[in-house]
């Protein structure tokens, strides 16, 4: 497969002979046993969090893969603070830098800043990541029960279901679910508030057996009579804005018996009147988790999140298959399902390395963890808040705006055939992506009373031996690239940009030295500033960057 396909050919021209075996690879959930590495360590970073940065590599390195897939899958040590007030006046009292989240719900103005605020900071708590994918899942799980702030309005009630996903990204997935389902921003989402006996309202019954747990694959074979019953048994919850919270009203709650197709062998949950009547859900959820195909589906949401898009022949067969079983007998943990597939073989397969496209937030905030890019720490919130902002803007320029996926289903380049994850790359999104990392590199973002920019010293310093330039690109394309270049390309790198056309070694070596000799000589420390940001422009500007 050529990793550059897509930044070359329109789809209409990347049509190929009808394949007999339509397996890219035969791996299986086997534990790996193969080389561990820097291109195995950089490959599980990349994937887990967003961006490798060198002092994570190093760090990962120093481990065994067993304990670098452990300390992965650990949740953050620390609690990041909720969103502050960075805009201004508020009409409900709060103080500038104060937490909104608890404070009255205010007009649709002040919700739009606290809409921006909640966007700014979620972009902060993943710049300032810890060392585990806890917050690669908090954006997977964003993309599985997918809501869209517009929607819900109310800025603190998106607050609340991110800490929801938060608490629960490597917890139980049943308990994730349920407490989804009676989450105040779900319920204003797909209408759940307005769901009462009288007029039951299907919207989010719907939503959870089709894209929440049963999938809409050909094995998943719920009828429309289950959606009416899901409905049913849904009816009577309601949201609090004063509270900020959701409650159930016994009155609006249908009491009678709810039955359910012969796919969930016609089980029927007895009404409940009073308090008992919330029991019903988790009767529901019973009914439903006791389906094989629910294992399957998020199984195979796991796998296009983090391993590729496409699932052939021998993913279903040996990697789904046995995955769910793991999944299924582990009463839905999240942790031994992640912990299986990320210490596979199938995962560390050369074929599932460097095959896909990095989303825009994988992109944007990847980039700048990867090189350092220095933000205003949290407590400065007047300058902090408007570079996050700027950095989730230009995430949502590329079409990824977190808080906002197009639609319930998520961003279509997670489920939809036959592109999937080649839609992050088109002719609009292309020149975006190329547009941010050229300013960061040259110019900077201004924002925030401050200026965006990589200072290709904090990346460079970092490698093992910068001062030679044949060890200082390889170890860069180590971190940076996902696949291999060719030696060619490497030579054009080393003479044509980073020497400047000069056929030496020396010459670079020269220079480094004599800046680190001097670090404060302003002649010293420009002249290789400028040699190394003409380098890191046009490996940024390559093809492979796009890739992890």
């Amino acid at each position: 497969m050529d990793r550059r396909d897509f930044l070359t050919l329109a789809p209409s021209r990347k049509k190929t002979a009808k394949k007999v075996n339509t397996s890219r690879t035969f791996s299986g959930l086997n534990p790996y046993t193969g080389e561990w590495g820097r291109a195995q360590v950089v490959h599980l970073l990349k994937r887990c969090m967003f961006g490798a940065a060198p002092a994570d590599v190093k760090h990962f390195e120093a481990m065994t893969l067993d304990q670098a897939v452990d300390a992965l899958l650990q949740p953050n040590a620390n609690t990041p603070a909720p969103p502050v007030n960075n805009y201004g006046a508020d009409t409900t009292g709060v103080a500038a830098g104060a937490p909104w989240v608890l404070a009255p719900e205010g007009d649709e103005d002040l919700n739009d800043d606290r809409r921006a605020s909640y966007k700014a900071w979620w972009t902060g708590v993943m710049l300032n990541q810890e060392r585990t994918m806890h917050e690669k899942l908090v954006l997977f799980w964003h993309n599985h029960f997918a809501t869209e702030t517009q929607t819900i309005g109310d800025a603190r009630f998106m607050y609340k279901h991110n800490v929801m996903l938060r608490n629960n990204a490597l917890g139980n997935f049943k308990t994730l679910a349920k407490e989804v389902t009676i989450d105040p921003g779900m319920l204003v989402y797909l209408n759940g508030y307005l769901n009462e006996k009288t007029a039951a309202d299907e919207n989010y019954a719907r939503e959870l057996l089709e894209l929440f747990t049963c999938g809409k694959g050909p094995d998943s074979l719920y009828q429309e009579e289950d959606v009416r019953a899901a409905a049913h048994v849904l009816t009577g919850y309601k949201v609090d804005k004063v509270a900020i919270t959701s409650y159930f009203d016994a009155t609006k709650h249908d009491i009678t018996n709810k039955q359910f197709s012969s796919w969930f062998s016609n089980k029927v949950i007895t009404g409940k009147t009073g308090e008992m009547g919330t029991t019903e859900l988790d009767d529901m959820l019973g009914i439903i988790f006791q389906q094989h195909e629910v294992a399957k589906f998020i199984c195979r949401k796991f796998y296009q999140f983090f391993i590729y898009y496409e699932i052939d022949q021998n993913a279903e067969e040996n990697v789904i298959t046995p995955l769910a079983d793991i999944f299924r007998t582990g009463n839905y943990e999240i942790k031994p399902l992640l912990a299986a597939l990320l210490k596979s073989e199938h995962f560390y397969d050369p074929l599932n390395m460097s095959c896909l496209i990095k989303s825009p937030v994988d992109f944007t905030v990847g980039l700048c963890r990867e090189f350092g890019v220095q933000f205003a720490p949290a407590a400065n919130y007047a300058q902090a808040y408007p570079q996050w902002r700027a950095l989730q803007n230009a995430a949502a320029t590329q079409q990824q705006n977190i808080g906002d996926p197009p639609g319930v289903s998520g961003w279509d380049a997670y489920y939809l055939a036959p592109q999937f994850h080649e839609l992050w790359i088109n002719t609009d999104t292309l020149p975006k992506r190329t547009s941010m990392a050229d300013r960061l590199i040259t110019t900077g973002f201004s924002s925030g009373g401050a200026t965006l920019q990589i200072d290709p010293l904090i990346f460079t310093e970092q490698l093992a031996d910068p001062s030679d330039p044949v060890a200082l690109i390889n170890d860069a394309l180590s971190i940076l690239y996902r696949m291999g270049i060719s030696d060619a390309m490497k030579t054009y790198l080393k003479t044509n940009i980073l020497l400047k056309n000069q056929n030496q070694d020396y010459y670079w070596t020269q220079a480094w030295n004599a800046y680190k000799a001097a670090p404060g000589d302003a002649m010293a420390r420009g002249l290789v500033v400028s040699m190394l940001k003409d380098l890191y422009h046009a490996i940024m500007n390559m093809s492979e960057y796009h890739l992890a």
